[in-house]
């Protein structure tokens, strides 16, 4: 499938975050695999800034080790395979955001802008909607009073909240609170879908990429990628580009499941994806390939 270098892999956690895998074995793996580019995105710390003890976002004291290691191997592996620094950056309302000062002055290739952690209006415990489903439950249950969709229109509140803020190239998994709430009629689809077309008209004032994620197969947690095909569509009504990431955090990961990723896409009518070619270049910075 990558013979013609088709591919890359731009969403990717290493052991610096909350992968399995160090820089150089993923390089090398990417490599191998023939990828067109590796983009290194760990998640951005977060304690400092929300007082949240992750045990998944990258300590801050390691990212200056993070910065120097990616960059090494930018070097190293120059002529042979492009090589990426950036970062996946949680928006949270107040707390976090793509823009603060700590990331820009990091001068990233690029930024994938997230949307993981809730904090319920009402003072609950703040949560992340991909984690396990009895957390998730607790959220509703806790936050929400139950109600069920009023988490949903808090995550895309938050995710057209952080499109309009900005700082940020790619959106992340723009639909990632399906991990625990598919196919199980927590809220009207309708009411819904119109939340997404929101976010994907902000989106597309916005000059952004929009993901299409296939971390939730590879984890089997989901049977489809990030965003669904429903919200595919309305993405492609809007003319908004799209890159096939893995979000990988193993290097069995890097192309995983890429496959069902270009069905998808062609099941929504989409005719190209978008590969990333870095800023301040004389060449394009997005490279559309046909799928």
């Amino acid at each position: 499938m990558n013979k013609e270098q088709n591919f890359s892999s731009m969403h990717t956690h290493t052991i610096f975050c909350d992968g399995n895998n160090d820089v150089e074995t993923m390089c090398r793996t990417a490599h191998e695999k023939n990828l067109y580019a590796i983009g290194f995105s760990a998640h951005a710390p977060v304690e400092k800034q929300t007082g949240i003890k992750s045990e998944w976002c990258m300590k801050e004291e390691k990212v200056n080790e993070y910065v120097t290691e990616v960059l090494a191997a930018k070097d190293r592996w120059h002529g042979k395979l492009k090589v990426f620094l950036g970062m996946e950056v949680d928006f949270i309302k107040g707390k976090r955001s793509p823009l603060d000062s700590d990331i820009t002055a990091l001068n990233l290739d690029y930024i994938i802008g997230s949307v993981h952690y809730i904090f319920p209006e009402n003072g609950a415990a703040p949560f992340t909607v991909d984690d396990s489903n009895e957390e998730f439950e607790r959220g509703i249950k806790d936050g929400f009073k139950g109600e069920a969709e009023n988490l949903m229109h808090c995550y895309y509140d938050a995710v057209l909240e952080m499109i309009d803020k900005g700082g940020f190239d790619i959106l992340g998994h723009a639909d990632l609170i399906k991990k625990n709430s598919q196919n199980k009629n927590l809220w009207p689809k309708e009411n819904e879908l119109r939340r997404q077309r929101e976010v994907a008209a902000a989106a597309s004032k916005k000059d952004l990429i929009i993901e299409i994620n296939t971390g939730g197969i590879n984890r089997k947690k989901i049977n489809d990628v990030y965003p669904s095909l429903s919200f595919l569509h309305i993405i492609n009504e809007y003319n908004i580009p799209v890159i096939i990431t893995a979000d990988a955090h193993c290097i069995e990961d890097l192309d995983k499941n890429y496959k069902i990723a270009i069905d998808t896409l062609l099941l929504a009518d989409f005719k190209e994806h978008v590969l990333f070619n870095g800023k301040n270049i004389t060449e394009q910075e997005w490279i559309k390939k046909k799928l």
